[in-house]
């Protein structure tokens, strides 16, 4: 089992939900930047369980812990290691799924290509939790490219049925993308929160669960970074993004709208700005093009299905019989997703950048 991504930014996520903790190294980090430690943790709260109605009601402090790579709040060049500790654990939840694994979770294949040696507690190395790691990662990367200019956002752009008003494709600002981190709840359109809130409550109430959709940008991006074919902007983001967990499908700019545009609507047209820099007129193309950014903001959606552990009764396989069983799955678990995976989204985007500026 590996989990290790990037070419020039190194991440490798370690541990388990219900193990003794969590954890990244980070390697490739440029020696001698400042690393601001509360907005380390600002962007450690915003992710963190037990804060909202709409999350799980596991409570976790999420404060890091780092064991290499940083001194005096400077990146040493030394690969930054960082360690998050879990605490409230009820491991005994899960004892039933050695035999009924959930509809729609890795148990069964995690079983599969393990051997039935995998930690089963939690989801082990395939939980949300381990998110965590990516959001430290991500945090520390974030600061690195706020310092070229380049700022990461996003908000939540649909839960189930329900809309928000997306971001301006062409003039979404660095000031807007940082507003959205300030948000509880971050949304463009504030009618939008107490509508999804409804959908999530009567999901929970339920037992039941809903996905929904993430929307990020990042500004400040020069044009000419990235490549074509296999190392594009978007095949870089998206690796990454994929590597959160319940994310199942990534689109760039119009992304599969376009296909209802023709071609004269969807290219966007060049020219020059008032300090003679090149733009595009719209941005359907999400910043990108062959690959390879065009210095329009960059944006993209992850698309999250509905949480798969839900409290409803479900019939599944019980793999020791053979027989078709009724399983009640038991634990804490986020009615939807989203809410929490906003800043999980903007470290992977952050993390990515990073990597293809290095």
């Amino acid at each position: 089992m590996s989990s290790v991504w990037g070419n020039n930014i190194q991440i490798s996520i370690f541990g388990e939900s219900h193990g003794p903790a969590i954890g990244v190294t980070v390697h490739g980090l440029p020696a001698g930047e400042k690393i601001d430690w509360d907005e380390i943790l600002f962007q450690m709260e915003r992710r963190r369980p037990g804060q909202d109605p709409a999350a799980t009601r596991r409570k976790e402090t999420d404060t890091p812990e780092v064991l290499s790579g940083l001194l005096d709040g400077t990146l040493t060049g030394a690969p930054l290691t960082a360690i998050i500790r879990n605490g409230d654990q009820h491991s005994g939840d899960y004892s039933n799924l050695l035999a009924m694994p959930r509809p729609g979770h890795a148990d069964y294949t995690a079983s599969v290509r393990y051997n039935d040696a995998n930690d089963i507690r939690g989801g082990g190395h395939f939980s949300g939790r381990l998110t965590a790691a990516l959001t430290f990662a991500g945090a520390v990367c974030r600061q690195i490219l706020r310092g070229n200019g380049i700022a990461v956002g996003a908000h939540i752009a649909s839960v189930g049925d329900v809309q928000d008003a997306p971001f301006d494709p062409v003039a979404v600002t660095a000031e807007q993308l940082e507003a959205m981190g300030e948000k509880k709840f971050p949304v463009v359109d504030p009618a939008a929160e107490e509508k999804m809130r409804a959908v999530i409550e009567a999901a929970r109430m339920e037992g039941d669960s809903v996905g929904g959709v993430v929307e990020c940008a990042l500004t400040g991006v020069m044009a000419g970074i990235g490549s074509p074919m296999f190392e594009g902007v978007e095949n870089r983001i998206a690796s990454i993004v994929f590597g959160i967990p319940a994310v199942k499908g990534v689109e760039f700019g119009a992304g599969f709208g376009a296909t209802r545009l023709r071609g004269s609507e969807n290219n966007d047209p060049f020219l020059l700005d008032a300090e003679g820099e090149v733009r595009t007129a719209t941005n359907h193309a999400g910043g990108i093009l062959g690959g390879i950014t065009t210095g329009m903001p960059i944006l993209f959606r992850a698309a999250f299905k509905p949480t798969s552990s839900i409290s409803r009764p479900q019939r599944t396989l019980n793999v020791h019989t053979g027989e078709m069983d009724t399983l009640v799955v038991h634990g804490r678990h986020d009615p939807c997703i989203v809410l929490r995976a906003v800043p999980v989204v903007e470290a992977a985007a952050a993390i990515a950048m990073l990597d293809m500026l290095m």
